[in-house]
């Protein structure tokens, strides 16, 4: 299984609930995707997310947000795995802005076992138009 080359379906899955919690970048993306034709699909399940999106593709967004400045989805149980199977399919595994820098979610170096971190996964086309909002406002 592969991501589609030419990016897929538009599709953005996120929890908007929060959207007014995460940094502007986020908050930007998310906009231009509903001024673009994107559609939303969210399930509340990152690996049904996820499988959707590799099988469709689009983009997977569970960002850091006021509330929990770290993400919420923990990097040895949802974040690596997940981040494995979705580079292995020709994506990208993102933390977005995280400690200070983007990098991939397989950088991230856990110090305790419930450690978590910001996760965007998806396509090519998407993970990368959403970190380039990030690297604008930098």
């Amino acid at each position: 299984v592969r991501f589609p080359q030419d990016g897929g379906k538009k599709i953005y899955s996120c929890n908007e609930g929060n959207l007014n919690s995460w940094d502007q970048p986020i908050k930007d993306y998310v906009h231009s995707c509903k001024n673009t034709g994107y559609a939303a699909r969210y399930v509340g399940s990152m690996v049904s997310d996820v499988h959707r999106t590799l099988l469709y593709g689009g983009i997977f967004i569970y960002p850091a947000d006021k509330k929990n400045a770290k993400g919420k989805l923990r990097v040895l149980y949802e974040g690596f795995p997940m981040a494995m199977i979705t580079e292995q399919a020709g994506g990208v595994a993102s933390t977005g802005m995280f400690l200070g820098k983007i990098g991939r979610i397989q950088d991230v170096v856990p110090e305790h076992i419930h450690d978590r971190c910001p996760i965007i996964m998806g396509g090519e086309r998407d993970v990368k138009a959403l970190l380039a909002m990030y690297e604008s406002k930098a």
